[in-house]
């Protein structure tokens, strides 16, 4: 058996910030993570390149089911905290759209800083060891991996989400709260894409691959400015991705397929500069030739000359491109997710230290509580910013 101040169970980015922060502090720190290497959702994270942060993270870029308690740590632990410390370790790194900053070369490059980090901190880490039970005694946590057993003062639960099974994604943080008497809300997939169900399947085959620039809006008002993907499975791409977040079962999206171009403007100048022109033909300048051949084809769109399209038809088409409706079928799930909604509910914990309020020293932090952030960066900073409200604090 080995003993340690502060253990924490999860190797990721919450959790390493955490433990560089208290190790600083001076604190005996041992992280332990069942997977073979550190920071493992950070690698694959952005294409390999890791969206790390966002510049215009504020609490409103959170969902959670107290919208207050993000504000504590995000406001005393910024982004720019954040691109202050990769930027004193030399990392590169590129601006892309919506405030979201990226690594030049490799997502490695930002674990690399975080483990020296951790190294400089004195922190130990221990990999393969999956962590099998937990026990409270009077010198504070006995902790048992399938390598070792640990005595600590204080525990740490940065688990992770139910996101990527592939990457060793287990529920072990549900289970530590409810073991200790915590409520946990329901998770389920977010940022994830959209399957479609099979007569959509069937009207949109042979559409894969084409991006188109939308708005996309859910039943409850929330809207997103970005790109739609048509996959072999169903609907993806940024705004998919972040709307998913606020989808229920049953609902249907909106999406707004000319979000600059009012149709009736269109027409309207073509009417004046090639009123012989097909509709058809002149859709094709705004929208992909393909999406718009296919709904042609279906009979969703028709094909008139300019001249020839009558003012209910005009109105008709403004209905399908500006609210096109689409009802999902679900979503791929935790396997493609980049986030779980849900999880240890934050009126358990303290917004300023993550400690549970029934528990004395025991946090919880990252992906395993109820706060999930939107696309672009965003869920990154939180862990960084409760990583170090964390480590101040145990």
């Amino acid at each position: 058996m080995e003993t340690t101040e502060v253990l924490i169970i999860g190797a990721g980015a919450a959790g390493l910030m955490c433990a560089a922060t208290a190790g600083y502090r001076g604190k005996q720190v041992t992280v332990v993570d069942m997977g073979k290497k550190p920071g493992r959702k950070i690698l694959i994270s952005g294409g390999g390149r890791c969206n790390f942060t966002n510049e215009n993270a504020t609490p409103d870029n959170y969902l959670c089911q107290n919208p207050h308690f993000v504000k504590s740590a995000l406001g005393r632990y910024s982004a720019q905290d954040f691109i202050e410390l990769v930027e004193r370790h030399g990392l590169n790194y590129h601006h892309k759209t919506l405030g979201q900053l990226f690594c030049d070369d490799s997502a490695q490059d930002l674990v690399d800083i975080l483990l020296t980090e951790c190294e400089w901190a004195g922190v130990q880490l221990e990999l393969r060891s999956e962590v099998t039970s937990v026990c409270k005694n009077d010198n504070g946590f006995f902790v048992t991996t399938t390598s070792k057993s640990y005595q600590c003062e204080t525990l740490v639960v940065a688990s992770g989400g139910l996101t990527m099974p592939k990457l060793g994604a287990t529920p072990i943080g549900y289970k530590i709260a409810e073991q200790f008497g915590l409520n946990v809300l329901p998770t389920t997939a977010a940022l994830v894409p959209f399957t479609l169900h099979d007569h959509d399947k069937e009207r949109f085959d042979g559409l894969s691959g084409i991006s188109i620039a939308t708005t996309v809006t859910s039943e409850n008002k929330v809207t997103f400015r970005e790109n739609i993907l048509f996959t072999h499975r169903g609907l993806s791409g940024p705004a998919i991705l972040q709307i998913s977040s606020f989808w229920q079962a049953g609902q249907a999206v909106t999406i707004n397929l000319l979000p600059d171009s009012p149709i009736e403007t269109l027409i309207n100048d073509w009417r004046n500069s090639c009123a012989q022109k097909s509709l058809k033909n002149m859709l094709c300048t705004v929208l992909p030739k393909r999406f718009i051949e296919a709904m042609v084809s279906q009979h969703e769109i028709i094909d008139k000359a300019i001249n020839q399209i009558s003012k209910s038809e005009v109105q008709a088409l403004s209905e399908y491109l500006h609210k096109w409706q689409i009802k999902p079928n679900g979503t791929e799930g935790y396997r493609t997710a980049e986030v779980t909604l849900g999880g240890v509910d934050t009126d358990e914990l303290s917004s300023k230290t993550y400690e549970s309020k029934k528990v004395e020293n025991l946090y919880f932090i990252g992906e395993v509580i109820d706060v999930t952030g939107w696309l672009g960066g965003y869920n990154f900073q939180a862990c960084w910013s409760q990583g170090v409200a964390c480590g101040q604090a145990v």
